[in-house]
């Protein structure tokens, strides 16, 4: 499997940048089942960038890879006037145990490997807003790489995920719902975030992209009528290189949160899917 991605900056140091671009790119791979094994850096670049920083960002991804195991061998740059940065990534996976947005049945429950509220963070971050130690906590989890949820996906032999980025939670649940035929009931209160994720949806520090999120998925996102529009507008927050959201049978569940803990991977049961379409977000 081939897939690439890139972006520009969401945090102001470039090392850390590097870093979450090259884990947001991998992230592909592991939404399908796969394992990365190679690389190609994609870098647009300012003719006026001190070097030292392009150096970083380079760096960062660079070692984002060597912590996937995972061989950088080249790429291409080019001159732009903002900064862009990402992977192409190659990997491998056996055609019958590839993880597709359409291998969810009804009665699977829905679990999550990172938490939500990274765009309204990161947007914080550029209008000057963010405290030091909400910029901490988002560029620990956006670095993070999906490689034990995906080895999680593997050993199960699960059929049914994909990862959370630009769509947001909404966007990219209705993406596996429509194509696996079936309905997602999330319930609100077990849904995991940042520590300042309602802090800044209070100061409304929305991205763009999330408003558009609402606009496109929301006539098919049914909210309990409890829910304030701030905890509405966080299902569909655009996230930057966020976790897999994974169908696990319930009768593997046990086992699954199990194996979890041991690797030491996060795993957040945020609903479950049943017959009919759509999403409905409980309180």
């Amino acid at each position: 499997m081939v897939t690439t991605d890139f972006f520009t900056p969401v945090v102001d140091t470039p090392y850390e940048y590097g870093a979450i671009a090259a884990a947001n790119s991998l992230s592909d791979i592991y939404a399908m089942g796969g394992v990365p094994f190679l690389a190609l850096n994609i870098a647009a670049l300012p003719p006026d960038l001190p070097v030292e920083i392009s150096g970083e960002i380079l760096l960062g991804g660079a070692e984002k890879c060597k912590q996937a195991g995972v061989v950088v061998a080249g790429g291409h740059t080019v001159q732009d006037k903002e900064p862009k940065f990402g992977l192409v990534a190659l990997g491998f996976v056996h055609p019958r145990r590839m993880l597709t947005k359409g291998g969810v049945r009804a009665g699977d429950v829905l679990v999550l490997t990172k938490p939500l509220g990274f765009g309204v963070t990161t947007t914080a971050l550029k209008r000057g807003l963010a405290e030091d130690q909400d910029v901490a906590e988002v560029i620990e989890w956006m670095s993070r790489l999906n490689q034990s949820a995906g080895q999680l996906a593997r050993e199960f032999d699960l059929h049914g995920g994909t990862d959370i980025t630009g769509f947001g939670l909404a966007g990219h649940g209705l993406e596996m719902a429509s194509a696996s035929g079936v309905r997602f009931r999330l319930h609100y209160q077990q849904l995991p975030f940042i520590s300042c994720a309602r802090k800044y949806a209070e100061a409304w520090t929305f991205p763009g992209g999330s408003s558009d999120n609402r606009s496109f998925y929301g006539p098919r996102v049914r909210f309990d009528a409890g829910l304030e529009e701030l905890e509405q507008m966080l299902v569909f927050d655009a996230q930057t290189s966020g976790g897999l959201l994974l169908a696990v049978p319930p009768e593997r569940l046990a086992d699954f949160e199990q194996r979890a803990r041991e690797l030491g991977q996060p795993a957040w049961r945020i609903g479950e899917a049943l017959e009919g379409d759509g999403i409905e977000v409980l309180k």
